[in-house]
């Protein structure tokens, strides 16, 4: 049974940073691209920032580049996002994804966990 599970939420103020990270088991790590998405209240759910399977390439929304900064650890399964000088508009609850890189069907969500950025 896979599962993917993210920590690593809360308050923070704007300028402050978070670390997010995701666990996933049941499924062969290496071989999934990892992803991070967020929702905004009444906002549809985007792509923050993706990593393949050998953490060889990376990809971010507009939005976050220069401030994210996603990351893994095959060897324990963990996926990373280090957010940096984070803005209001920030605030959403985060997802963790993980897609087999050749079949998409094979595709796994986290719950989520909250971020929030206030003053």
């Amino acid at each position: 049974q896979v599962q993917v599970v993210e920590s690593g939420g809360g308050l923070v103020q704007p300028g402050g940073s978070l670390r997010l990270s995701c666990a996933a088991s049941g499924l062969v790590f290496s071989l999934y691209t990892m992803s991070w998405y967020r929702q905004a209240p009444g906002k549809e759910r985007e792509l923050v920032a993706t990593i393949v399977g050998d953490g060889g390439t990376t990809n971010y929304a507009d939005s976050v580049k220069g401030r994210f900064t996603i990351s893994r650890d095959n060897a324990k399964n963990l996926v990373s996002l280090q957010m940096n000088n984070l803005k209001p508009e920030d605030t959403a609850v985060y997802y963790c994804n993980a897609q087999h890189r050749r079949l998409k069907n094979y595709d796994y969500w986290g719950q989520g966990t909250q971020v929030t950025v206030s003053s």
